[in-house]
């Protein structure tokens, strides 16, 4: 099949490599010159495990191409799929002006049936908007679908190669079943292509997001209150897991979530519901825990080191961990940016390590933080460490030489990686989430 993917961003760039991947002939599209060039070269902008490969391989095979020419590609394509930016505005709500745009240009370019699909993540009603910025555009016949992307930064490749579901928002039948055979492939396992109405599908995404942080917040609440009675929040974790209705995804507590998606699709829902003029309590309460537990391990240090603008002054603290999650150089609504920053505010000097998000730190940083080279020449006078985030290589690290690098042993874990008794016991004062 021939496809167009408009926007070469994180979700854009793994639909067109996997989508090439199964045969299909495919162009990405991005506005930016720059970018395109760079893809061109095999350079990938973002870290994300066996993308490389992926986009090198297709490239060198010439089913994968990059232009800026987005009404050559829509001309030669049958399906073209929407996959730009929509970024949370100030009141929450995602902004559409890029889809909308993306929409109008294709809408000019076409040259017969096309099938336009909304492949960005975008509130209840898009389907609508998009149909109609088209309609005012053109006279050729199009469909337009909703096919919300379900991928996991750092298992983005194996979740779009191995769906759990293929969800399919479509009212024409003939776009349907398009889609159904585009998706086949990755579904001959028994994975279901589920069709339902747009609005259905548009849904679908804000809804497991949702519900997803909604665990993670309703955990590290669990966490904060198991400190408060000396209970063992690893423990409580455990045994609620356990119940299948429940089950053990998603259950770790910590220092809050991150990234694109969460944060944004949170906030999104609050927002068009209240456009209903329907109050979403739980998942204002989810985006407050979620707030408040960023500031978690500062408390912490308040705690230890005192309070006050400058309570941090002359001391060195390193931190483990920017991406905010493992498997990516991500550090959009990281946990570890409000978390410098308190630092900062504080008068701490702060060493900064990470496996991937090194580059991306000191965008966001500058000089005021200094990045190591590696985990443990970050800890060179170190009056203590911050673990922000859980990358294997924090692991299982070398204690004896931790302590020796370090000036004070002192551990603030917010990932919970290590064993109280374990680290105490080397000589560390240690503290976690939800454990004593």
């Amino acid at each position: 099949m021939r496809i167009a993917v408009v926007g070469t961003g994180y979700v854009g760039l793994v639909v067109g490599a996997c989508f090439a991947e199964t045969g299909n002939q495919v162009i990405c599209v991005d506005k930016d010159d720059a970018k395109v060039r760079s893809l061109r070269r095999g350079k990938i902008p973002i870290f994300e495990p066996g993308l490389e490969e992926l986009v090198k391989r297709n490239f060198a095979e010439k089913r994968l191409s990059f232009t800026k020419d987005l009404a050559t590609s829509v001309k030669k394509s049958d399906v073209i799929f929407i996959a730009v930016g929509t970024p949370m505005g100030e009141d929450g709500s995602a902004d559409l002006q890029h889809v909308l745009g993306a929409a109008r240009e294709i809408a000019k370019a076409m040259n017969g049936y096309k099938v336009i699909v909304d492949k960005s993540t975008v509130p209840v009603g898009t389907s609508e908007k998009v149909r109609d910025v088209i309609r005012r555009e053109t006279t050729h016949p199009f469909s337009v679908v909703s096919n919300p992307e379900f991928l996991k930064q750092g298992a983005a490749v194996d979740d779009f190669l191995k769906p759990d579901r293929v969800v399919i928002g479509a009212t024409d039948p003939r776009a349907a079943e398009i889609m159904t055979e585009l998706y086949r492939p990755f579904t001959r396992t028994g994975a279901p292509i589920m069709v339902m109405d747009c609005a259905s599908a548009e849904l679908c995404k804000y809804a497991a997001n949702a519900m997803l942080a909604t665990r993670i917040s309703f955990m590290n609440e669990i966490a904060n209150v198991c400190e408060l009675f000396g209970a063992d929040v690893d423990q409580v974790r455990q045994a609620v897991a356990t119940d299948k209705r429940i089950g053990s995804a998603f259950l770790f507590p910590g220092v809050g979530y991150g990234g694109s998606c969460f944060p944004k699709d949170v906030q999104a829902i609050v927002k068009f519901s209240a456009d209903k003029k329907y109050k979403f309590r739980v998942l204002e309460a989810v985006e407050q825990v979620n707030k408040t537990q960023k500031q978690r391990l500062l408390v912490k240090l308040d705690a230890t080191f005192g309070k006050g603008p400058k309570s941090l002054a002359g001391k060195t603290i390193a931190v483990w961990g920017l991406a905010f999650k493992p498997r990516t150089d991500d550090m959009r609504e990281a946990p570890a940016i409000p978390i410098i920053e308190g630092l900062l505010a504080r008068g701490a000097k702060v060493v900064a390590y990470d496996p991937e998000a090194m580059a991306v730190g000191r965008k966001l940083f500058g000089k005021k933080v200094t990045f190591a080279p590696n985990a443990y020449r970050a800890l060179v006078g170190a009056d203590a460490l911050l673990i922000v985030t859980e990358w294997n290589e924090f692991r299982e690290p070398d204690f004896v030489k931790m302590k020796k690098t370090m000036k004070h042993p002192v551990i603030f874990d917010g990932r919970n990686l290590y064993q109280p008794a374990h680290v105490r016991g080397l000589g560390f004062t240690y503290s976690s989430i939800g454990r004593v």
